[in-house]
Parts: C-alpha cells; sequence; structure tokens
C-alpha cells in the first residue's frame, strides 16, 4: 500500500513538472483584434424569452439590448470569443462571420402580419442611447471600419430580415458610426439613371461590390431581389420592394465610388 502511494505521489509530482511555463513578460507587435464585423440582430421575442434562448440554446451573441423603459445590456459572450449569431454569412472576402464578428441581439418583436399587410417593430430612443454607446465602445477598442457595422439581413440577405426597414441606420450615421451615402450626391446622381436604368448586371455587379453575397446571373432572380431589400430596407427604408430604380441606382453609385478597404 506504501509503495502504491509512494508511486501515485510522484505520478503527481512528475506532472506538475510538467506543466507549462509561460512568461508574458513580451508582447508581439503583428498581431491585431479578432473583431473585423459588428453585426446587429432583433430578437422576435419578449425579454424573458430572449434570455432564455440566448442563454440555454445553441444560438448566442455577445450582447443582449432589452426593451425595458431602462435598457440595460446584458454581456453573454466575451469579445474574445465566438458566439453562434450570425450563422451561414458572408460580407465582402469573408465568410462564417461568427469568428469575426461581434453579435448584438435587441429585444424587438421584429413584425407582424395583419390583413392590410406586414406591421414592423421600431426601436425606442433609449435603446438607441444605449446601442450607440456600445458601437462607439466596439468600433474604439477593435478599430471596426464604418462599412462593417452591418445587420444580420446584409450577411444572409436570403434567410434573414432583421434588424428590420425601421431600425434607424441614419441615426448611427449621424453619430459617426457607419458609412453613409452623401445626400447631394445621390441627388447629382439620380437624373442620368432616371433617364436610363442600368441593367441586372450592373446592379448585381455593385450590391457586390459594395459587399453583398450577390449573384451575377444578369437576371432579376429572386436571390437578387432579396438583396436589394436587405440595401433599400438600409439606405432607403421609405420603399424596400427589391425592385431595381433609379434611387436605388444613384445610392449605389456614390456608395461604391470610392471602394472601401477590404
Amino acid at each position: 500500500m506504501k509503495k502504491l502511494l509512494l508511486a501515485s505521489l510522484i505520478a503527481l509530482t512528475g506532472c506538475a513538472s510538467q506543466l507549462p511555463r509561460i512568461d508574458n513578460s513580451l508582447v508581439s507587435k503583428g498581431q491585431s483584434s479578432r473583431v473585423r464585423f459588428v453585426v446587429i440582430h432583433y430578437t422576435v421575442s419578449d425579454l424573458p424569452l430572449s434570455i432564455k434562448l440566448l442563454t440555454e440554446k445553441e444560438v448566442s451573441a455577445h450582447y443582449l439590448l432589452t426593451d425595458e423603459n431602462e435598457p440595460r445590456i446584458y454581456a453573454l459572450v466575451d469579445e474574445n470569443r465566438a458566439a453562434w449569431h450570425a450563422g451561414i454569412s458572408s460580407w465582402k472576402n469573408y465568410t462564417a462571420l461568427n469568428y469575426s464578428s461581434i453579435g448584438i441581439e435587441i429585444v424587438n418583436p421584429g413584425f407582424k402580419d395583419m390583413p392590410d399587410g406586414r406591421h414592423w417593430y421600431g426601436f425606442t430612443e433609449r435603446q438607441m442611447d444605449q446601442l450607440v454607446a456600445l458601437l462607439k465602445q466596439i468600433k474604439e477598442r477593435h478599430q471596426v471600419a464604418p462599412e462593417n457595422f452591418l445587420g444580420h439581413s446584409e450577411i444572409a440577405p436570403q434567410r434573414k430580415q432583421d434588424p428590420g426597414p425601421l431600425f434607424p441606420w441614419k441615426r448611427l450615421a449621424d453619430e459617426g458610426l457607419i458609412a453613409w451615402p452623401d445626400a447631394n450626391a445621390v441627388a447629382a446622381a439620380r437624373p442620368q439613371y432616371e433617364a436610363q436604368l442600368p441593367d441586372i448586371a450592373w446592379f448585381q455587379k455593385k450590391l457586390a461590390e459594395h459587399g453583398y453575397a450577390t449573384p451575377q446571373t444578369a437576371v432579376l432572380d429572386e436571390q437578387t431581389r432579396n438583396v436589394l431589400v436587405a440595401f433599400q430596407a438600409k439606405y432607403r427604408n421609405s420603399k424596400w420592394d427589391g425592385v431595381p430604380d433609379a434611387e436605388s441606382a444613384a445610392i449605389l453609385d456614390v456608395l461604391t465610388a470610392t471602394k472601401p478597404k477590404q
């Protein structure tokens, strides 16, 4: 018995001696944050169910913004870890954005289908105040480029619609967080497209150049319409029917005039 205990002690001592000796006194210059994108979602559920889904199920997000009178932000996943919020996704030359993004879920019902059509739910000013403050912190921590603050519908236009057409992207632009087409430049570009609307191939090329995963078929198919809906809902939420028109062309022209760094 004594021999057995001695052997066990020696084995444990041997294991302890094999622990890695890590010296943290040096720091490599060649590094950057893993975070390149921020993706905004709505939960399509109330607060209790949102918490349950995001903490007990497979889906997750880095942050959950509540819809309380005084909204608060739950930090659910460390920013240095991947949260499972984006699913099959792409933007520009990047895919599987769970691994390069921060996901933010906002408690919001999304929409309700009524006899007279689909009704969308808006976001409160207090929610937006909290979101803007959070986004500014994230931008500072990770140096996220303005063109990389995105909606779920932009990185997955064939299957997602959030955060929906009532999300106030212009507020984020006014806060200096996201890129936005100059209104005067859009107005100047529009007449040429009123005179002659570009063909579908032009729209597909420009949408892909901006960042959307877009078919290059030269045909206005359902997939291209879905991409146009996502684009219009963000930059022109007065009309988001997926139909190419002069205003959409002018906005695309201005946004892609100076192509952002990948």
